[in-house]
């Protein structure tokens, strides 16, 4: 079978991981039967530098013709936020990206590995079978809602709209279920703010209705400020999470550290039909930019997601976890999951990392025989 594949590098640390998650595709199509043709989409930076704008029209375009999308983190350095290059980043090209192709549905998942159990800022016991995946709704609620300006007795205000219909939350929440009913433990929490916001208030209705659908998945309530301190006092009590789009912004990334690096945590971007875009949950880095620092494991763990999600092959995303459990397990790591007691010969680079990883898929091949 044969792919064809949209790669949007980014911006610092980027393309450095881009090319290592490509690297183990290159191994993925040695070992299977699959094939993918790589289609280099200008976007972020980049973009801006040859055309003036972060995301031109032609790169989506382009992108309608891809089965899927790989796309590295966007962004500048945080002091040149205001940097004509990289102050409209968010909303000139992240958010019309997930809307242009209709990417409601962001999966984030957090995983504890064994072997780095020690590097979580949690208690180790805590963190015994943490396996969660936050469904954030992507293209609704506030980041896409009216914004505006106005006075208040004498005094610059300034507003964002928090609105939510009904379509919205159900269509989401039925993907919610569905995940929640393949998942061993078959538990979905919603996480909102119903006490005080009306829009939280929808969503428990609506998705209390869709429940009713899906008698075999436990389900739970949580307002968001508790959810929040749960996430760190008992994260072993979550399965599947569902939210807005704010909160699970706002969750996702508290719940990264559980795991001890934000360099580990891919995530997915769904829709409706198999097209899937496929990024880590980190941003750009620039201080290590260049360096061969970067962890590449979060985009390389993008691509379980891609072939679990977009091609449908489960034997292909579950070669390519075990090829980055296996190298864990044997002590290899980057230099932010180093600890004081590592060997040092296992700190590895950006690019070793993948080879490391690519080397393990290639190995698992010919153990086998081959894949078909």
């Amino acid at each position: 079978m044969k792919y064809r594949l949209g790669v949007l590098k980014g911006d610092f640390i980027g393309p450095e991981i881009t090319d290592e998650a490509i690297k183990v595709l290159r191994a993925v199509e040695k070992a299977f039967s699959v094939a993918f043709d790589i289609i280099d989409l200008e976007a972020s930076g980049t973009a801006y530098d040859k055309y003036g704008v972060v995301l031109p029209q032609e790169t989506l375009t382009l992108g309608e013709t891809c089965d899927a999308l790989l796309k590295g983190p966007f962004g500048g350095p945080p002091e040149e936020i205001n940097h004509p290059k990289w102050s409209n980043m968010e909303q000139g090209a992240i958010l019309p990206l997930r809307k242009h192709f209709n990417l409601y549905t962001n999966l984030r998942e957090v995983k504890i590995y064994d072997s780095l159990i020690d590097l979580s800022p949690v208690k180790p016991e805590r963190l015994a079978g943490v396996d969660i995946v936050v469904v954030r709704e992507l293209t609704g609620g506030m980041y896409f809602g009216e914004k505006g300006s106005t006075i208040v007795d004498g005094s610059k205000a300034y507003y964002d709209v928090e609105l939510y219909s009904e379509l919205e939350i159900k269509r989401i929440a039925v993907k919610a279920f569905d995940l929640a009913s393949s998942r061993k433990r078959k538990k979905l929490t919603l996480i909102g703010k119903s006490n005080v916001m009306k829009s939280s208030v929808l969503w428990r209705e609506v998705v209390e209705d869709v429940r009713s659908s899906y008698p075999d998945v436990e389900f739970d309530y949580m307002h968001v400020d508790n959810a929040s301190m749960q996430l760190i006092m008992n994260p072993g009590q979550f399965d599947v999470i569902l939210t807005s789009n704010i909160f699970g912004d706002i969750l996702s990334d508290e719940a990264s550290v559980l795991c001890g690096s934000i360099g580990l945590l891919p995530s997915a971007s769904l829709g409706d039909s198999s097209f899937g875009l496929y990024e880590p949950v980190h941003g750009s880095a620039p201080g290590i930019s260049g360096k061969n620092l970067a962890n590449p494991i979060s985009a390389i763990l993008c691509l379980p997601l891609m072939f679990r999600h977009s091609f449908k092959r489960e034997d292909i995303a579950l070669c390519i976890e075990q090829a980055v459990k296996s190298s864990l397990d044997e002590g290899y790591r980057t230099k932010d999951l180093q600890a004081g007691n590592d060997d040092e010969d296992k700190v590895l680079g950006t690019r070793e990392m993948g080879d490391v990883i690519s080397d393990k898929i290639l190995m698992a091949a010919t153990s086998s025989g081959g894949h078909e």
